[in-house]
């Protein structure tokens, strides 16, 4: 070691000298990043046989297949997405924009999609936008100039101008948790409104009289929206009064279920059975419920809407209607692919909800009472 040379200068040199990385720079090499031309020649194979291996490993023999990839994992080559996507023109990524991920049931949706779409070869990206149309109209954009070959999109409610600059730049759009889809429009979904109108008929069966809805925030929302309509129109069919009182929108979170709550339980003629617009505002509502000493079904059945994991957790369990969440997404991936491909021969999948009777729903006190009378 040369005089007054530090040791830990020494030590990082030798480092550099096996990295490949110059002391004082921010990781930035001094040899050149294995490319494809190294692999064919470590391998003893043509360029394009590695490129074959990278992009359709099914189209080369598995010993072959093994060999190149096992110099691609000595090497440490990493193939150039922005080569393949000059050649291709296509970057195998799919945009997803979702009003949370503050929430399980986008939570789920995410995981769907990217499974499903990494066995397709396509890589994810997501961004939210707080159930705010200008925000998902940038965040659109925002995905569109990292490459997005398509976009999932969460109901059909986006902005005409954002429809309409996607559509001029051709891109596929699949639209999720909608039915109908207007026309044109690509997607999976179902009838929030018919929804609901189970979730009405139900309770009306059961002898509930004076049913409330607490919906989430349908400025905006076309999800929530269709559920209030439903409500409305199958507390019409089944002849049962609505006062204004009785319907009330609150933004989906625990709080604000809880403060929902106890609006609905102040009027003169408190509701016997509530409609949430989630499960989320479900449990909150159960929560509050709990805490005031108003028991869950007995002074007051409570119906849910997604059937997230926990609802079957709760005490009392949670009587709300089933979403197909895997299948939908599902779905919504492989639709997603089918429309890069050119092979989308159905652009439109309905998936069917059902109601899952548990313990937080009963007749009414009045109607058990009549009961046992008799």
């Amino acid at each position: 070691m040369r005089p007054g040379f530090p040791y830990d200068c020494a030590v990082r040199w030798a480092c550099a000298v096996q990295t490949g990385i110059v002391p004082g720079t921010l990781s930035a090499p001094t040899r050149p990043l294995p490319n494809i031309v190294d692999v064919a020649r470590r391998a003893r194979v043509s360029t394009a046989t590695v490129s074959r291996v990278v992009n359709a490993p099914e189209a080369v023999r598995p010993a072959l297949r093994e060999r190149v990839e096992a110099v691609i994992a000595q090497l440490g080559y990493v193939p150039h997405a922005g080569a393949r996507t000059l050649k291709s023109r296509r970057t195998g990524t799919i945009g997803a924009i979702f009003p949370t991920i503050d929430n399980a049931i986008f939570a789920q949706a995410i995981n769907v999609l990217q499974r499903h779409l990494v066995d397709a070869g396509y890589q994810l990206l997501i961004a939210t936008c707080d159930y705010d149309p200008a925000v998902e109209e940038s965040q659109a954009l925002n995905l569109l100039t990292r490459g997005a070959d398509a976009l999932v999109l969460c109901g059909c409610g986006q902005r005409a101008t954002m429809l309409s600059r996607l559509a001029t730049r051709g891109i596929p759009v699949v639209h999720v948790m909608s039915w109908p889809l207007p026309g044109g429009m690509a997607g999976v979904g179902f009838d929030n409104a018919r929804a609901i109108g189970q979730a009405v008929r139900y309770l009306a069966d059961l002898g509930h009289r004076r049913i409330a809805m607490l919906a989430g925030v349908t400025r905006d929302n076309d999800r929530a929206s269709a559920r209030v309509r439903g409500f409305r129109d199958a507390m019409a069919s089944a002849g049962l009064p609505l006062p204004s009182q009785r319907l009330i929108e609150r933004p989906y979170g625990l709080q604000q279920a809880r403060d929902g709550l106890r609006e609905l339980l102040a009027a003169p003629q408190p509701p016997t059975a509530l409609i949430c617009g989630n499960d989320v505002l479900a449990f909150g509502a159960l929560f509050e419920a709990q805490h005031l000493g108003v028991q869950v079904p007995v002074d007051l059945s409570i119906v849910g809407f997604d059937d997230l994991e926990l609802a079957s957790h709760v005490k009392p369990a949670l009587t709300t209607v089933h979403v197909p969440a895997e299948t939908m997404w599902r779905r919504a991936a492989q639709l997603a692919v089918a429309l890069l491909s050119g092979e989308a021969t159905v652009r439109a999948h309905e998936v069917e909800v059902s109601l899952i009777v548990r313990g937080s729903s009963a007749p009414p006190a009045r109607k058990r009472r009549q009961g046992n009378a008799e």
